[in-house]
């Protein structure tokens, strides 16, 4: 039997671990995370080293084989969370309703029935919302019904960007809860007053390290942090940052960057400038190798004619810079893409917490 003062959840489809991070900063002890892909696994590794990070693939498992994985026995697992993946659903590029990854929203469902948690949280793309993808997720919800389960009703859109998260970025958050628990509320928007430059001005220098681009580590001092920033960064004066390594433009692309206008898109790479005292666009993961392996675009930083890092596009996450990604750029950056910002978990996870108290 595992002892924990915590309330224990377990992550599916963890990816790097943007959703555990959230719900560990609201208190949970995350003790299982599950993902097919290696990369992550080996990720959410380094990251979460008191976790224990199976790679698995879902539908393969089944609920009682995750808790002898993690010597879970008879314990209450508090919450079971996840993001299935959901290409099929995007709004982004083509929709495909028979994408077979769209069915692992019902494995998700079948295996919250098994472990039988007091609270799920699923997170998904808007489009899961339209009238043709609906069917998919109400179609597997109706599964949870019949074991006993609920959730908040009407299932909300949340944009990061109401959450102090400097990015556009809307998710679909289904809240379930057991019929005999007290149902969780949606967390409260807000406007939002943190801009790209407060994210990232600190981190100017890198650009003009040439270290970088055939090293993802960058060792020295960053400039002045501003509120946002400070809430990510070291302790330590002199800093070491993974994730930094800088792309190695032509220079006729650099040149083109140059003149590209902060808030406009460049005609040939169809990569759109950041805005200094704007949010982002929403960050996109690009595909796997199993779809294409296309590269998704990325961001021009909006003071330098580059794209912009790896651990840029965390901090535009809302990820803390002791977080780890994949040292390639094409697998941190669709690690980044593919990861729920932990600012807007923790929101989620901490109505959690507060549900079986809550009045």
């Amino acid at each position: 039997m595992r002892k924990s003062r915590r309330p224990l959840a377990i992550d599916l489809f963890c990816g790097a671990g943007g959703l555990s991070l959230g719900f560990e900063q609201a208190g949970f002890d995350v003790a299982a995370a599950i993902d097919s892909n290696p990369l992550n696994v080996y990720t959410y590794s380094r990251n979460f080293p008191s976790t224990r990070a199976i790679c698995a693939n879902i539908s393969e498992l089944s609920g009682s084989q995750i808790r002898n994985e993690c010597a879970l026995s008879n314990d209450e697992i508090e919450v079971v969370f996840g993001g299935p993946p959901c290409q099929g659903f995007s709004m982004i590029g083509k929709r495909d309703i028979a994408d077979p990854r769209n069915t692992l929203i019902s494995e998700f469902c079948r295996l919250v029935a098994e472990l039988k948690p007091r609270y799920f949280v699923m997170e998904n793309v808007a489009g899961l919302m339209c009238s043709t993808n609906r069917f998919v997720l109400e179609g597997a919800l109706e599964r949870l019904r019949v074991e006993g389960y609920n959730w908040v009703s009407p299932i909300q859109i949340l944009d990061a960007q109401n959450f102090g998260i400097p990015q556009r970025r809307k998710r679909v958050f289904v809240m379930g809860y057991r019929t005999d628990e007290r149902p969780p509320k949606y967390p409260v928007p807000r406007s939002c007053d943190v801009t790209v430059w407060d994210a990232i001005s600190d981190l100017r220098e890198l650009g003009s390290r040439r270290k970088l681009f055939l090293s993802d580590v960058f060792v020295g001092r960053l400039g002045s942090p501003t509120s946002y920033s400070v809430s990510l960064r070291a302790k330590d004066r002199v800093t070491q940052l993974t994730g930094c390594l800088l792309c190695r433009h032509r220079p006729e692309v650099t040149l083109r960057f140059r003149h590209t206008r902060p808030g406009k898109t460049e005609r040939i790479s169809r990569f759109a400038r950041l805005r200094k005292n704007a949010v982002a666009p929403t960050l996109r993961a690009g595909t796997p190798p199993s779809h294409g392996s296309f590269t998704a675009a990325r961001p021009i930083h909006p003071t330098q004619p580059r794209c912009i890092t790896v651990r840029e596009a965390a901090r535009l996450h809302s990820f803390p810079d002791w977080f780890e990604f994949h040292p390639t750029q094409w697998h941190g950056f669709q690690q980044v893409g593919n990861s729920v910002p932990p600012r807007l978990a923790r929101a989620v996870a901490n109505c959690v917490r507060r549900a079986p108290v809550e009045k």
